[in-house]
């Protein structure tokens, strides 16, 4: 209890004066913010308040303003008044403002500088930026570069695995081609059954490492002749071969280039014995070739290996032949 005491004895003479002290300040500050110093005040009453009924001080009555207002009187109201009542509120006063001064030559040129400093240190930092956008760009440029010579390997590698495929299905086209068709010597024949026009089956026959039959002497004739009859057999169909006059009307020439020596066209029956022969020519199996410019490939007949002359574009069956 003596600490109590003690300590009500330090402080509150303390915040006595100090609220004593800010009445004077505000009293000198005539036209000065009176509404925030008249808040502060009350605080300070308030405060004081709480800390005498803490300690158990008996409450003394307020300092007497010396201008009489009734500000002090209502802040520093007694316990046995017993009805709380607040003092009146003095009018908010408007605080006097004093007009600012004109700037001088040297604040302008103060703040033109800080303005500078403030756009260079702007740039700075756009330079800074910009550096950071090239080093990326550079290092995008690298990795461009890289995967454009990735994709450079990767096109030549597809390449190449193109070129082993063809030459694995031209070396297929060739096994097959001997070991399924008829071998005569170097060659090998092979019939296929898909109808194509003359310039396709000859790509076609080339993509599997050969070209269109060119039989090139009556034993490869012969050969090509049996192994079609027998693999058409009853029927007759038209073959095309790798012969054609398409460079120039009635030169022949094989797929390679090389010219015909052995034809074997065919011819209309001759007429039976003892009767009238007939200039007009047979309306069935007319003498070839007769088809002038209008065909200018040859193909063979299954059944007898005559050679005809047909319309290029024709679908046919084709034989194709390979090295052996």
């Amino acid at each position: 209890m003596r600490a109590a005491w003690l300590l009500g004895a330090l402080v509150v003479p303390q915040l006595l004066g100090f609220s004593h002290g800010a009445r004077g300040a505000e009293r000198e500050w005539e036209g000065g913010w009176g509404g925030a110093q008249e808040e502060e005040r009350e605080r300070e009453a308030l405060m004081l308040k709480h800390l005498q009924e803490a300690l158990g001080l008996p409450a003394r009555r307020g300092d007497q303003n010396p201008e009489g207002n009734s500000e002090g009187r209502g802040a520093w109201a007694t316990e046995e008044d017993g009805q709380g009542e607040e003092g009146e509120e003095e009018p908010t006063l408007t605080p006097h403002v004093s007009p600012s001064p004109s700037p001088t030559p040297e604040d302008a040129i103060t703040y033109i500088l800080g303005r500078l400093a403030g756009l260079d240190a702007g740039l700075h930092q756009v330079h800074v930026r910009l550096h950071a956008l090239d080093t990326r760009v550079a290092e995008l440029t690298r990795g461009l570069r890289q995967l454009r010579e990735v994709a450079g390997d990767t096109r030549d590698a597809v390449q190449a695995l193109q070129e082993a495929q063809s030459r694995a299905e031209r070396e297929h086209g060739r096994l097959e081609g001997c070991l399924k068709g008829a071998r005569l010597g170097h060659k090998c024949f092979l019939l296929s059954r898909d109808f194509e026009a003359q310039a396709a089956a000859q790509a076609r026959c080339v993509a599997r490492g050969g070209s269109l039959a060119q039989p090139a002497d009556s034993r490869q004739m012969e050969t090509l002749t049996r192994y079609l009859r027998a693999a058409l057999a009853p029927y007759n169909w038209p073959v095309w071969l790798g012969v054609h006059d398409r460079r120039a009307e009635g030169l022949y020439l094989f797929e390679n280039g090389q010219r015909v020596s052995f034809f074997a066209w065919h011819r209309a029956p001759s007429p039976e014995p003892g009767a009238r022969p007939s200039a007009a020519p047979h309306p069935l199996s007319p003498n070839q070739p007769n088809g002038g410019v209008l065909e200018n490939c040859v193909a063979q007949a299954s059944d007898d290996g005559s050679w005809w002359d047909h319309d290029c574009d024709r679908r046919l069956y084709y034989v194709c032949e390979f090295p052996y």
